[in-house]
């Protein structure tokens, strides 16, 4: 079974979270994650690396609306005005997540893995990211893939790539 979790993870992604890893390592910080529609594939991806726990502190995963306002201290009026797949969400959920974890810099995805959930102006493949840092909160929305494990595959690849340019 361990090694079907590791066969899940990309090489692109593999490499991509050696990379942030080095990196943090390099700066002296500690990452986090808060994932919606990844699942926890973010966090499998920088755990798979060995010595991870040097600066990975954690993740948490808030699939449901109820998580990301309880745990992660999202306001539900930005879910009401915004949505739960916006940047807006997405940077609160990396807020939250920075905070909760007590790490330096935090990644967040939410958005629509499909096949079904679109909505207006949000396609099926819809992710929106969010980048918590010391120097404050980013985010981005991209939208990519076009089966269910590509989505979630490519926003584990755009958030991994978001870390390492923060990082730098």
């Amino acid at each position: 079974m361990a090694n079907e979790a590791l066969d899940s993870i990309s090489e692109e992604n593999r490499q991509l979270a050696i990379r942030v890893l080095e990196r943090a390592r390099e700066h002296g910080v500690t990452l986090g994650c808060a994932e919606s529609c990844t699942g926890g594939m973010i966090a499998a991806a920088l755990t798979a690396v060995p010595g991870s726990s040097e600066s990975f502190v954690g993740g948490i995963v808030s699939y449901w609306v109820e998580v990301k306002e309880a745990v992660l201290g999202v306001d539900a009026d930005i879910i009401g005005e915004h949505g739960v797949v916006s940047v807006e969400t997405a940077m609160a959920m990396a807020s939250g997540a920075r905070e909760v974890l007590s790490c330096d810099y935090a990644v967040a995805t939410t958005g629509i893995a499909g096949p079904t959930g679109a909505q207006p102006g949000k396609p099926v493949g819809t992710v929106c990211y969010g980048i918590a840092t010391p120097h404050g909160c980013d985010g981005f929305m991209r939208c990519a893939g076009d089966s269910r494990d590509e989505v979630r595959a490519q926003a584990v690849t755009t958030a991994l790539t978001a870390l390492l340019e923060a990082l730098s």
